[in-house]
């Protein structure tokens, strides 16, 4: 057998009629299909990419997973330990590569599928080059970073600068001596900015709408992510009451700089969706006044772009990091399974009501780690297909 840690994938389709289709070749996908097959399933994964982890590959240089590897593996194979504590974005790639191959997975790429359709007896999907794929079983796992979104800001258009966004960024280094302005502070937005402060960008704004949490990645070599895992089950009250002593202890105050800390409670937003920040270098760059926080963006003028607080600059390059939306809508929008806000009505094990045998992976950002979260769901959703077998 291949040393699974070397080994390529390969991108094939299997001549045997799937039990179950699968949408999308990143980390959801690829463990949704190696846990169907732990139960003895024939699931065929379709990625519209040239190959597997095509949202991995498409990010900037300097990400690494904020949640350590020990923690971070997929079901049936660890990530390996030579890749580190915190793992590179080029080795999660090379991980998800090794683990379609390890899992001898039945992955066809070049295929994008238009919609998922009801059935004589389960699913339809139209497909690339006119092909109709059928199966009892769908699994959802485009992911979140399917669409890049950047706002319609007033007079967007007229900007004479570079606007990019931050799904197009990949490092500092054309930007060097350059006036950039980064709108958004998630974790994509602190960590963009980080990098052009020190890959030479002249000067670092970075716009905030509202104030993040932001919270060390470790602390004593203790992962952020233990501590996520230990309170996600807690009442939502009481995590929001404890975090500002963690967050007082952990990190210091910005308000002098620009960043003052949040008047929201760190669990509420992430409710909402907004998870905290992790600290791998903006606070020690806000700090030096590298980068300078401002307020959020209200329009754009020719070459100047105007903030809600009224202050005006000149930048020669934006970097909207400005998140993504998961573009369900195609794809099953005519099903009733999504919410007002595009997310599906239910994911992991369970299937909409109006929906049996269709399963959605990958669209919820936990607090306790999207890699962890989807190997659990991969399980339950692998269990609850076999148990309708």
């Amino acid at each position: 057998m291949a040393d699974p840690t070397t080994a390529a994938p390969r991108a094939t389709t299997s001549s045997a009629e799937p039990d179950a289709l699968v949408i999308g070749a990143g980390p959801a996908g690829l463990s949704a299909a190696a846990a169907l097959r732990h139960r003895g399933l024939r699931p065929l994964v379709l990625e519209r990419a040239p190959q597997v982890g095509a949202s991995w590959r498409g990010h900037y240089d300097r990400l690494h997973l904020h949640t350590p590897r020990r923690l971070s593996g997929l079901p049936g194979l660890p990530i390996p330990r030579r890749f580190g504590r915190w793992v590179a974005r080029d080795d999660v790639v090379r991980y998800l590569e090794m683990y379609a191959e390890y899992h001898d997975l039945d992955v066809a790429t070049g295929i994008e599928v238009a919609r998922v359709e009801r059935g004589t007896s389960g699913w339809e999907l139209p497909a690339t080059g006119g092909r109709v794929l059928a199966s009892p079983v769908v699994v959802v796992a485009t992911g979140h970073s399917r669409s890049p979104y950047i706002p319609d800001w007033d007079g967007r258009e007229t900007f004479t600068g570079e606007l990019l966004h931050a799904s197009s960024y990949r490092n500092a280094e054309r930007f060097a001596g350059l006036d950039v302005l980064v709108v958004g502070v998630g974790n994509t937005g602190a960590e963009i900015s980080v990098d052009l402060a020190e890959g030479g960008a002249g000067r670092v704004r970075l716009a905030v709408r509202t104030p993040p949490h932001i919270m060390r990645r470790s602390t004593a070599g203790w992962p952020a992510q233990a501590t996520a895992i230990m309170v996600r089950r807690l009442p939502t009250g009481l995590v929001d009451r404890l975090a500002p002593y963690v967050e007082r202890v952990s990190v210091p105050d910005l308000s002098a700089y620009g960043l003052p800390r949040p008047q929201t409670g760190l669990y509420s937003r992430v409710r909402e969706g907004a998870i905290p920040v992790q600290d791998v270098g903006l606070v020690a760059a806000v700090r030096s006044r590298r980068v300078e926080p401002v307020a959020s963006v209200r329009e754009f003028d020719g070459a100047t772009v105007r903030l809600v607080d009224g202050s005006e600059m000149t930048p020669d390059l934006v970097v909207a990091a400005t998140g993504y939306r998961r573009g369900l809508e195609p794809l099953v929008g005519h099903l009733d399974v999504l919410d007002e806000r595009g997310r599906p009505v239910v994911s992991g094990p369970r299937s909409p009501q109006n929906a049996p045998g269709l399963y959605f992976t990958g669209f919820t950002n936990p607090i306790s780690g999207m890699f962890r979260e989807m190997a659990i769901d991969a399980r339950k959703i692998a269990r609850a297909v076999a148990r309708t077998r």
